[in-house]
């Protein structure tokens, strides 16, 4: 078979034949024929029909229902087990550091005056300087570092909740 003797094949996106070039609505609006036709026309395939874009309603793609993390957590999963685990091991981590730091004060105010025996001799308000600061001044390091443990940890929560809340 030759080309000249080959039936013409349309292409799948082309208008039937039944339909003519003026019952496709233009895409841009304006008249059927204006600029694509001439620009057809520049071409020199002015019957050429136009191509149509069917496109769906619906432009969002197919989510799949969302599964918060949080049911993660109260269900017990594996997920959900790694989630606690690293807010567990965050706050065991901040608290290892805030006795850490109040052990080596306590414990290292009676090496400071083993090793540096003038300051066993200073008297505060007729008691020795060792008695003042082990019995009275230790109490308001405990207050502090309590403080800003809860703090640490109130944040370690809230950084927690927004991750556990962003997935």
């Amino acid at each position: 078979m030759s080309s000249e003797q080959r039936p013409a094949r349309r292409s799948p996106l082309s208008l039937p034949p039944s339909l003519s070039r003026a019952d496709v609505p233009p895409r841009g609006g304006g008249r059927p024929d204006a600029p694509q036709e001439r620009r057809d026309a520049s071409r020199g395939r002015a019957d050429v029909p136009r191509r149509v874009a069917v496109t769906s309603p619906r432009t969002a793609a197919a989510r799949r229902p969302r599964y918060p993390a949080t049911r993660e957590i109260d269900e017990q999963t594996r997920l959900g087990e790694v989630y606690m685990h690293s807010l567990l091991r965050t706050q065991f981590r901040l608290a290892l550091f805030v006795c850490t730091v109040l052990a080596c004060v306590v414990g290292g105010l009676p090496l400071l005056f083993l090793l540096i025996p003038e300051l066993r001799e200073v008297h505060v308000l007729g008691v020795p300087l060792p008695w003042a600061v082990l019995a009275g001044l230790i109490y308001p390091a405990f207050v502090i570092g309590a403080w800003l443990y809860v703090r640490q940890a109130e944040r370690n929560e809230r950084h927690f909740a927004e991750l556990v809340e962003r997935r």
